[in-house]
């Protein structure tokens, strides 16, 4: 028996605010968080801007010896998981703790502290590396640390899928609720990975962008964009089972009816040329919820501004919606928040489930010369007021792994 999985929770840390109200009120206004690097010296580095999370003290939220314990991207991850639970109003003393899990991964995890403590075993020597080196840094960190701090006694497992992990934690908590594994889980993403050897390394593969004006850095779909501009933060969502939630008078946002999942089997870095893969995912996901192309209110875009993505979505979304295509408003909200790899497609989720609340449709900020390849609606820098019944979210990754989530507003 299928149940359904409703959303009663959502938490968040950006680079546009550190809680999901300050965050999606800076959405609505079309807020760039982007600007020039100043966690290190961007001397000699062709990429200068980021979108790096602001004003962000561990300490505000959690026991100071907790925050020394836990690398950035895993303080993420738990702000946002107490966020998310604190605004479910669940009692977590009331459910049973063996079925209550986590499902939240990292693209990268700490590939600062992994520079830090090179550094440190090259000019001081081995026994000078950090006796908690392992624990901060392995990607897992995020779920474990999350679950020690609330008792999650359930399933807790860390999706790895590059940019498409956010997306793939999220659908496959949902699918463990939905099958009867587990009854509440906290899913999402988190990354912290704006260091110089991260940006070196996107830069040297030509995925970043080289501008150094941070309005016109991410600009997916306009035809002067030439890569993404990283972002770090986290998105997490507390989704329950639709009785059990019923049952506590939950105030619920959303509910969860599809998801896809596919694999180009192509390219370690590019996307398949005709976009195959993520047409599969949105097409698994509508048919999952038994949702037709034209009853799609909004689609939250990959949108990361590389030339080759772009232009593969597009195709994506015309083979997955047919005629419907050029009637679904489409945007990037990386154009506010950069690309938050791990976290994007938790973050984007929140984005999605709070567009219904609000009836809203995020806007794509930086696109002011449209591209003719990328010729679908694609709401160009100010938002839009509409009622949304369903909102679609794709999110791709290196390796060819493609994920899409489909949420509904919340209908009794």
């Amino acid at each position: 028996m299928n149940r359904r999985v409703v959303i009663t929770g959502l938490g968040a840390v950006t680079p546009i605010g550190n809680n999901v109200n300050e965050f999606f009120e800076n959405i609505q206004a079309g807020k760039c968080g982007i600007d020039l690097i100043n966690s290190f010296d961007t001397e000699g580095y062709q990429g200068k801007v980021a979108a790096q999370v602001k004003d962000f003290d561990p300490k505000n939220y959690m026991d100071a010896k907790d925050a020394r314990r836990m690398d950035r991207f895993s303080q993420f991850a738990v702000v946002a998981a107490k966020e998310a639970l604190e605004d479910s109003g669940i009692e977590l003393d009331s459910i049973n703790r063996e079925r209550f899990g986590v499902f939240v991964g990292s693209g990268i995890g700490s590939i600062g502290l992994i520079e830090k403590e090179t550094k440190t075993l090259l000019e001081k020597g081995p026994r000078r590396v950090n006796p908690l080196f392992i624990p901060m840094t392995i990607t897992n960190m995020a779920a474990g640390n999350i679950a020690i701090q609330f008792g999650a006694k359930g399933v807790c497992t860390n999706v790895v899928t590059a940019c498409a992990t956010g997306n793939n934690s999220i659908g496959e908590a949902f699918r463990s609720i939905k099958h009867g594994y587990a009854d509440v889980i906290l899913a999402g993403g988190t990354e912290a990975s704006i260091t110089p050897l991260a940006v070196a390394g996107f830069t040297t593969l030509t995925a970043l962008s080289t501008s150094s004006d941070p309005l016109r850095a991410s600009i997916p779909f306009d035809k002067d964009r030439d890569g993404f501009v990283m972002g770090e933060g986290a998105g997490i969502l507390l989704l329950e089972e639709y009785e059990h939630a019923k049952a506590r008078k939950a105030k619920i946002y959303a509910e969860i009816v599809g998801y896809g999942t596919t694999c180009d089997a192509y390219h370690i870095t590019a996307p398949s040329s005709d976009g195959e893969g993520g047409a599969r995912a949105m097409k698994l996901a509508m048919e999952e919820a038994g949702v037709r192309p034209d009853e799609v209110s909004y689609i939250n875009a990959h949108g990361t501004g590389t030339p080759t993505n772009d232009k593969v979505e597009t195709l994506a979304v015309k083979a997955a919606m047919g005629e419907a295509a050029y009637r679904i408003p489409v945007s990037s909200t990386k154009s506010m928040i950069g690309h938050l790899l791990g976290a994007a497609g938790a973050v984007e989720a929140v984005i999605c489930v709070k567009a219904m609340e609000k009836s809203f449709i995020p806007p794509t900020i930086g696109l002011l010369k449209p591209d003719e390849e990328c010729d679908l609606d694609y709401v160009p820098i100010t938002g839009r007021s509409a009622k949304l019944t369903y909102t679609m979210s794709n999110s791709f990754g290196f390796g060819g792994h493609n994920a899409t989530l489909l949420f509904k507003n919340w209908m009794e």
